[in-house]
């Protein structure tokens, strides 16, 4: 095999491309990466990991405000927006030696720069040509800012990362996980932010006890909720500040920053069509549940394919893939469904399973059983904040299997993992009822529902 041979060629260095190619690099393969960025992909440098950073900067301050109520004598307190900032992109940078080192070790040859598809198994980079027995694409996504009279003025949420200082004021556009967790970032540190949302509420794909106690908790927490409203045109006046004008004829001024946070795009500008790789409607690359693509020893997994756009699904995807293609488990593939997610608002707010439109739309309202419980954590007992902790259950058929799974409260985020377990090995309403509580916790209340 030449040196510009390889057994599989791996388009992008994110987290899914990066387990595929290392699991596939341990079963013997000889494996070639490529990435013209920065490696890690979309979680490591502006997504999950820095954003769980600024989320977890959000908590010390509302830990320092909730000191007081616990007896503690708190002096003047001044946050630095650039501290933070230098410090946690000192730690991505760590991240992203620690995964160069990690494809040296496994022996994979990487190269930094933009691979494109110019036949079937064939990519060039840096003006030279690979092929591959195997081609993985797993290029992931890129925000989008909609088009609007001064959209130029807005940044994405990888332009959040950018920012040197906190604005004292911000307007953000978009209804879903991440407008929802920066514009919780935003005002628990102080800033002043409106969040503009087309229709009455926000995080609408997610289950109706999340939604709407999110949509309310946003309220309370001071965020001026903007509902039915659309952003037409944005300027600079005068003073340097940004002035928006929604479709609906109203007015909002004074914003240091605009931020748009409605959606992000597939990264498919690598050549497609030389491979004969099929796209659907919305952009994204067709493929089957083994990741197959249209094309003959083509795959793709990840952002790129537009199916359940988190980090830890496109490892357990990429590391399916690797196994099947070179560590002899011909039938290896992921199982979609039951997957558990977090998204870091305030309160945080967890899922597995199905919401209760789909599970009714699955088996029928009538087979249908809903526990529901709402109650102030423990911990806010002393505190002049009183942030809701609600759980519910979503069960199906007679033995009650446990088909969905959605909370908002403290720590839920570290609570879920356990019970998503649980879940994927079919537990039913009688099986968490069996479980002991532990007392005093908020999880308890998930096994003693009634």
């Amino acid at each position: 095999m030449s040196d510009n041979q390889f057994d599989y060629l791996v388009l992008g260095g994110g987290s899914g491309g990066i387990a595929s190619a290392r699991r596939a690099a341990e079963r013997g393969a000889k494996v070639a990466l490529f990435e013209e960025q920065r490696l890690g992909g979309t979680c490591v440098n502006v997504g999950c990991v820095p954003k769980k950073v600024m989320f977890n900067t959000a908590m010390v301050a509302e830990t320092l405000h909730d000191a007081t109520q616990y007896g503690f004598t708190v002096g003047e307190t001044k946050f630095d927006w650039a501290v933070v900032k230098e410090k946690r992109d000192a730690y991505i940078k760590r991240l992203n030696g620690i995964y160069a080192r990690n494809l040296d070790k496994s022996g994979i040859t990487f190269v930094q720069g933009r691979a494109s598809f110019v036949g079937p198994n064939e990519v060039e980079a840096g003006g030279q040509r690979y092929t591959g027995k195997h081609v993985l694409i797993a290029t992931g996504g890129r925000p989008w800012i909609p088009s609007f009279d001064g959209s130029d003025l807005a940044i994405d949420s990888d332009g959040f990362f950018d920012l040197e200082t906190q604005p004292k004021k911000v307007a953000v556009i978009g209804a879903g996980y991440i407008a929802v967790e920066l514009s919780g970032i935003f005002r628990t540190l102080g800033s002043e932010v409106s969040l503009f949302i087309r229709r009455d509420r926000v995080l609408r794909a997610f289950d109706d006890v999340i939604a709407d106690t999110i949509t309310s908790q946003l309220v309370e927490t001071g965020v001026d909720l903007c509902r039915n409203s659309n952003v037409a045109k944005a300027e600079r006046a005068g003073d340097g500040s940004i002035t928006i004008h929604t479709r609906e004829g109203k007015t909002y001024s004074g914003y240091d920053v605009l931020l748009s946070a409605v959606g992000r795009l597939p990264n498919t500008e690598i050549g497609l069509e030389a491979a004969g790789v099929k796209l659907d409607q919305r952009k994204h690359i067709e493929v089957d549940k083994y990741q197959n693509t249209s094309a003959p020893n083509t795959y793709a997994l990840g952002d790129v394919c537009g199916r359940v756009l988190l980090t830890p699904v496109a490892i357990a995807a990429g590391r399916k893939l690797a196994e099947r293609l070179f560590g002899n488990q011909p039938d290896a593939y992921l199982d979609y469904t039951g997957v558990p997610s977090v998204i870091f608002s305030h309160p945080p707010s967890a899922s597995c399973g199905l919401s209760t439109k789909e599970a009714e739309e699955q088996y029928g309202a009538e087979n249908i059983k809903l526990y529901q419980s709402r109650f102030t954590n423990m911990y806010n007992s002393m505190t002049d904040r009183k942030p809701p902790t609600v759980m519910k259950l979503i069960c199906a058929g007679k033995d009650e299997k446990v088909v969905g799974l959605h909370m908002v409260g403290k720590d839920v985020d570290e609570i879920l993992q356990g019970f998503g377990v649980a879940m994927k090995m079919g537990a039913t309403k009688a099986d968490f009822d069996s479980c002991v509580a532990i007392h005093p916790t908020a999880a308890e209340e998930l096994v003693t529902m009634r």
